[in-house]
């Protein structure tokens, strides 16, 4: 083999790892998709606010919910607020959650009325699960999120030694009373 197929071969793995990612790059890529997803849901919530009664009728009420004005209200507003947070990786999992929540409820008016057609899902399924992913995850590095926890909650006064005289004292206390329960 000659060189330039050995540094192919070589870098082969390097591409392909996931792992191998800066973090910096990595958490700057989730900051812009966080940003993204945030800034284009904030319009779907104007949109329903602009036609409460339209959005009521038109989606609330075809798929049974009761009280299709006050569901497209917590719907409206949840984009409206949660989309904000997210952008600015505020309070990112329970906003995230909830704009995962309505756009499970889209995907299900979505595949009520045309059946499970991919065309009339994906961008529900896309946004859905992009809002999953912070939801479990949190906002990342650069959010006013880890901000206040690098402020206020980063510093501890536990000693690890502590914490590790802690464990083998439990150790001590399990094996202890392990012995005191098969002797029985």
């Amino acid at each position: 083999m000659n060189n330039t197929v050995r540094n192919i071969v070589a870098l082969g793995p390097s591409l392909l790892r996931s792992e191998n990612a800066p973090r910096f790059v990595t958490q700057f890529a989730l900051t812009i998709l966080r940003v993204v997803a945030g800034v284009v849901i904030f319009h779907n919530g104007l949109d329903k606010i602009s036609d409460i009664q339209g959005f009521a009728e038109a989606y609330v009420a075809e798929i049974g919910l009761p009280f299709p004005i006050f569901f497209s209200y917590v719907a409206a507003l949840t984009e409206l607020i949660g989309a904000p947070l997210l952008v600015l990786g505020l309070l990112t999992r329970p906003a995230a959650f909830g704009l995962m929540s309505t756009m499970l409820v889209a995907i299900y008016h979505h595949v009520h009325i045309s059946g499970f057609s991919i065309p009339t899902i994906e961008l529900s399924a896309l946004y859905g699960v992009c809002f999953a992913f912070f939801a479990v995850n949190g906002a990342g590095q650069f959010s006013l999120d880890q901000i206040i926890i690098n402020r206020f909650f980063a510093k501890s006064d536990v000693n690890p030694k502590d914490i590790q005289s802690l464990r083998n004292s439990y150790q001590k206390e399990y094996v202890k009373s392990e012995k005191s329960n098969s002797s029985r």
